[in-house]
């Protein structure tokens, strides 16, 4: 489903096609997509980034379209991998009290967030400071474009039931519609989710070393 048949279903199903509901379509669709990214953790919602953690500094810029972490590395030359362990700030700063104690990180921290003093995107904090320069990987969460920009999209190609219905949802509640058909509306939604999480569910392990899922 792409956004032209998209918008139109939205239209076809609560039979609507007055102007200021049109107008507001898209609005319904950024809401129903951002619902759905916020209750499902699916692998095409991961995204890998890399970056200069320059010798002394511990702050590290955060990739704009970051949601949350899945993991943090730092590379030393000879490209070994050390994954940090995610800790407070004030654990970072009682564990490692002396800026000039340095060596391979080991912790990371969320410093600040969007918006933030300094830098629009935000920062990671590690400790100790690092000896040298490394590279760090960072493997995150992150907000996909939205189908109203692209006109196709991952949810629009293999979730298009979760997102018509999503979208149904925000539609239906802005023209105050019959509660029956709301909760219609919510529970097909529900089903479409949480076969979406199931999916996400399944993309984390193998069959090989994991029991086959039966549903």
């Amino acid at each position: 489903m792409n956004y032209t048949q998209l918008v139109q279903a939205v239209k076809d199903y609560v039979e609507s096609t007055e102007t200021t509901f049109v107008s507001q379509i898209d609005t319904f669709i950024r809401e129903a997509e951002e619902r759905i990214f916020r209750q499902v953790m699916i692998p095409e919602l991961r995204k890998n980034s890399t970056a200069t953690l320059a010798s002394g500094s511990v702050y590290l810029s955060r990739p704009s379209d970051m949601l949350s972490v899945f993991s943090l590395a730092v590379i030393n030359a000879a490209g070994v991998y050390t994954y940090l362990i995610n800790k407070d700030v004030n654990f970072l700063r009682e564990a490692y009290p002396d800026s000039t104690d340095t060596g391979v990180p080991r912790y990371y921290a969320q410093f600040d967030g969007d918006y933030s003093a300094g830098g629009a995107n935000g920062h990671f904090m590690v400790a100790p400071a690092p000896a040298a320069d490394y590279q760090a990987e960072l493997h995150y969460y992150f907000d996909p474009p939205s189908i109203v920009d692209t006109g196709t999209s991952w949810l629009g190609d293999n979730a298009e039931t979760a997102l018509l219905y999503g979208t149904l949802i925000e539609a239906y509640r802005f023209l105050k519609g019959d509660p029956d058909l709301m909760q219609a509306y919510n529970n097909t939604y529900k089903e479409a989710l949480d076969a979406l999480d199931t999916l996400g569910v399944r993309s984390t392990g193998d069959a090989y070393r994991n029991k086959v899922l039966s549903t």
